[in-house]
């Protein structure tokens, strides 16, 4: 969300609300003794303050990995599905 948001800030899109409802997946291995992520969507609901905002907005989520540590840390896909409202 961090990096996400100071792309908007450099980008000049003004977020001005941010919601996500991010979903996991676990795979258990077929021992049953433990497990591992295997893919985190994120599902972004953001709110700019003009139209002219949204089509920006909406292409700088694929800019994020690039550049969030978190994401280039983990070994599973992290996909984005992002809505974008106007204010």
């Amino acid at each position: 969300m961090l990096w996400y948001l100071h792309l908007c800030a450099v980008g000049g899109v003004t977020v001005v609300d941010y919601e996500d409802r991010a979903h996991g997946v676990m795979t258990m291995d077929a021992s049953g003794g433990g497990g591992q992520l295997t893919e985190v969507v994120l599902r972004p609901e953001v709110t700019v303050a003009e139209a002219s905002m949204v089509d920006t907005a909406r292409a700088l989520h694929g800019e994020v990995h690039a550049v969030c540590f978190i994401a280039r840390s983990v070994n599973f896909p992290i996909r984005h599905e992002p809505v974008i409202r106007v204010q």
